[in-house]
């Protein structure tokens, strides 16, 4: 292998390491906005792979576009080793009643609280090619395809609590060391 051929691909797996995104955190308005619909496929490529790229790091089982501040309709996810990601996703079916279900969330770190949610779903989306997928999901999964689309309408984990719970994350939160600070 050549020094040149050696630079070139060492620079390109530096540049794709560097597709890594850092995580917007609650407080930034990019979480409270509700995204507009990837439109041109082509420029959504680069979003994807970041999005990919981010929700491979260890304990995320999904990071969504505004997480990394883009304000459009994308999120990936990566549950139990089951790597992917929608564009325009809309969950088209529910099952059985909202059951309470720890939720973290990396854009509330340190904050984990019971959240009413669907034990089974189906969604549909877009791939890069702008083929429709539909996935039925349960459990974990079909929890991170319900935060994800939350996060797509402007809502965090936090907009699904009982009055009580909310209260009490809302304490905690700002007893956070991250919390409006800097």
């Amino acid at each position: 292998m050549s020094l040149q051929h050696w630079s070139l691909t060492h620079f390109a797996t530096t540049l794709r390491a560097l597709a890594v995104r850092e995580i917007r955190l609650f407080g930034d308005p990019v979480l409270k906005t509700v995204c507009d619909r990837v439109t041109d496929f082509a420029a959504a490529s680069a979003l994807i792979e970041d999005l990919l790229e981010t929700t491979q790091l260890p304990g995320r089982a999904g990071v969504a576009a505004p997480q990394i501040g883009v304000s459009l309709r994308a999120f990936s996810y990566n549950v139990h080793g089951n790597l992917g990601y929608l564009i325009n996703p809309k969950i088209v079916e529910t099952f059985g009643e909202l059951i309470p279900t720890d939720e973290g969330c990396l854009s509330l770190p340190g904050l984990w609280h019971p959240t009413p949610r669907y034990e089974k779903v189906v969604i549909r989306g877009l791939l890069l090619d702008e083929s429709i997928v539909t996935i039925t999901a349960e459990g974990l999964l079909a929890q991170a395809m319900q935060h994800e689309c939350d996060h797509l309408e402007g809502n965090v984990y936090l907009d699904r609590l009982e009055l009580d719970e909310r209260r009490a994350a809302m304490k905690k939160l700002r007893e956070t060391d991250w919390f409006l600070k800097g």
